[in-house]
């Protein structure tokens, strides 16, 4: 019997234990119901499904953990990749520097929104809605909201790794989220990330730079914004203005945090956590496509998720403070 005190400690103690059984659970209920749940075919759309909204809450996480949010990182994704075509097929750029241009693009942007937001003290839920519109007329006005071809000069090796590979998404989703959860679990940044978010006046007062970790947070989540659409421009094969989805790819970045036990007034979260959310996610998706269930009835199930991972983590937390895990 002292097995369920052990595991009731790791539930409490590893944010990412619930949603990790809940991903479990799913695949297996899934499988249980259709045999094509398991194929390859279908395991490359759910892992191409999971990377782009993985790889955003990886930078969303961040965000929140330290007490913001940026609701622009879906047209950034749609700009990134016309940031491409034009810098190669207009201004003459080669392949690398044009790619390299369009995550930049992502990082002036996320640099812009951190200024308004910690320098001009602009709440960045106001900030970050302008400059969704912003870039949404950026975007539209540029392309005529047409799609435009992907650039020949990426084609090739280029393409195949940024998103042609059908395993490619899965291959950078991996390598982003460990890198992001090295840096906010065992790193000085990751450490005053939290710091900001749980108490800011008490970083300040400890010494914290808190203007540069909510700037360079936004840097970073508007270039994982950037580089999910690049990749999912190579995958459709086309430069779409609704590559980001407006602002889907953002909700369903915030919902994976949220449901990856991220908590929205800051302190905590894991990137883990947000990843295995956005498998959820997918995986909810996909099974009930495959299942022959209405797309309506996600959004249900979306909306109860969210809430009962909000119930949870306010409960967790209150278990964290009494001390007992």
């Amino acid at each position: 019997m002292a097995i369920l005190p052990a595991l009731r400690e790791q539930f409490t103690r590893h944010r990412e234990a619930s949603v990790l059984v809940v991903a479990l659970g799913l695949g297996l209920y899934f499988v249980s119901a259709t045999d094509v749940f398991l194929t390859s075919d279908n395991l490359v759309n759910i892992t191409q499904a999971t990377a782009p909204a993985a790889i955003v809450a990886c930078g969303m996480v961040l965000l929140l953990v330290s007490g913001e949010i940026d609701l622009s990182v879906g047209v950034v994704a749609a700009l990134a990749p016309f940031m491409i075509h034009y810098a190669i097929d207009y201004w003459g750029f080669p392949a690398l520097p044009a790619i390299v241009l369009a995550v930049a693009t992502g990082t002036v942007i996320g640099l812009v929104n951190g200024f308004v937001t910690v320098v001009l003290r602009v709440p960045s839920f106001v900030t970050t809605l302008g400059t969704f519109y912003f870039i949404t007329g950026v975007v539209l006005t540029t392309s005529h909201a047409y799609p435009a071809p992907i650039p020949e000069a990426v084609q090739g090796t280029i393409a195949q790794w940024l998103g042609v590979w059908p395993w490619a998404h899965l291959a950078w989703a991996v390598a982003i989220v460990g890198f992001l959860h090295v840096v906010l679990v065992y790193t000085r940044w990751g450490l005053h990330t939290v710091a900001v978010g749980g108490n800011l006046l008490g970083a300040t007062e400890a010494g914290v730079r808190v203007a540069r970790i909510k700037i360079g947070n936004f840097m970073i989540a508007s270039s994982l914004g950037a580089f999910a659409g690049i990749i999912e421009a190579f995958r459709i094969n086309t430069i779409d203005p609704n590559i980001g989805g407006g602002t889907g790819l953002m909700f369903t970045a915030v919902s994976a945090a949220v449901i990856g036990g991220t908590a929205l007034a800051g302190g905590s979260g894991t990137i883990i956590g947000g990843a295995l959310g956005a498998l959820v996610l997918a995986e909810l998706q996909n099974g009930m496509n495959l299942i022959g269930i209405s797309a309506n009835p996600y959004f249900l199930i979306l909306g109860a998720a969210i809430l009962l991972s909000m119930i949870a983590n306010v409960y967790l937390s209150r278990l964290r403070r009494a001390g007992r895990t």
